[in-house]
């Protein structure tokens, strides 16, 4: 399966990253022809006060129903079916009432809905500069684990959804790896600050634990928030199961694509097989509905 990752530029604009979005995403799929594409964190809209996030943000249809959705919705699903791709639509404001949820959308080619994830573990940090975060006041955190298959150039991939501040946390990505991820997606807005220490460094690591590909399209550049300029690191890639860098952005937009091979993860999870090893199992939660494990809702 190739997988292409889109680094992207949002503003607070919504109709111009659209524009953007697709202007990355049809250019990517016209050169690298890949299986799957997948955008970053929040690119519909970064930066702006919260009535401009809110009013930016869509309330999402009942998965299944094939009702309609709003305009982000459907220019994801109209890029899957336009290129018979699967298209993970990095994150987007979800509206649940007067909060906001930060969700995934995951779409087979022929435009359905076939997995949604609403990030987890919420931003509320000071950073090195003294800038405060606190996604919280904004937004819901999720209380579901996701993974969902994906068929490509005939071989089922099981992919695991994360979000950017989730990479902090590695009990997630070993339920992942529990529940059967070979590829984590995890689309991300890493400030310029923690992302040039910890970005790549924890992406990496993630993936040499858990044995999985990573795929981490990221926003980058600056972006006008109420107390000042956001500046967002980008430096977008792909991983695979040893941790070694396949493709990767620099600074700008544009993406990066590369080859998910499962006969490496195979090899490694044979030669190296660190879950069986494991003696102190991951904290595990209650059954959710339809089998899908949960986890506590965040305080």
């Amino acid at each position: 399966m190739r997988v292409t990752v889109v680094q992207m530029n949002p503003g607070a604009d919504k109709p111009a990253n659209l524009a953007q979005m697709t202007r990355l995403a049809e250019g990517a799929v016209a050169a690298d022809r890949p299986d799957l594409i997948a955008l970053p964190e929040m690119w519909t809209l970064l930066g702006g006060d919260r009535a401009t996030k809110l009013a930016a943000a869509e309330p999402l249809p009942e998965p299944g129903s094939g009702a309609p959705g709003g305009e982000a919705y459907e220019a994801l699903r109209a890029l899957a079916v336009a290129n018979r791709i699967h298209v993970h639509g990095g994150s987007i404001g979800e509206r649940a009432g007067g909060r906001l949820r930060n969700t995934s959308l995951l779409f087979d080619p022929d435009g359905r809905e076939i997995a949604r994830y609403s990030k987890i573990h919420l931003f509320d940090i000071t950073a090195p500069d003294g800038t405060g975060y606190r996604e919280s006041a904004t937004y819901d955190g999720g209380t579901r684990i996701v993974t969902a298959p994906v068929a490509a150039a005939g071989v089922t991939t099981r992919l695991g959804l994360a979000i950017c501040y989730d990479l902090r946390f590695p009990e997630l990505f070993l339920r992942l790896r529990q529940e059967g991820a070979e590829l984590v997606l995890l689309p991300s807005a890493f400030t310029v600050q923690t992302g040039r220490d910890h970005w790549e460094v924890l992406l990496r690591a993630r993936a040499i634990e858990t044995q999985c590909w990573f795929a981490a399209p990221a926003t980058w550049g600056q972006h006008a928030d109420p107390g000042g300029t956001r500046h967002t690191y980008g430096h977008s890639l792909i991983c695979d199961p040893w941790g070694g860098v396949v493709a990767r952005c620099s600074d700008g937009t544009g993406w990066a694509t590369a080859r998910i091979d499962p006969a490496l993860t195979a090899r490694l999870r044979r030669d190296m097989p660190v879950l069986e090893h494991r003696r102190l199992p991951a904290p595990r939660a209650a059954a959710a509905p339809e089998g899908v494990p949960a986890v506590p809702a965040p305080a």
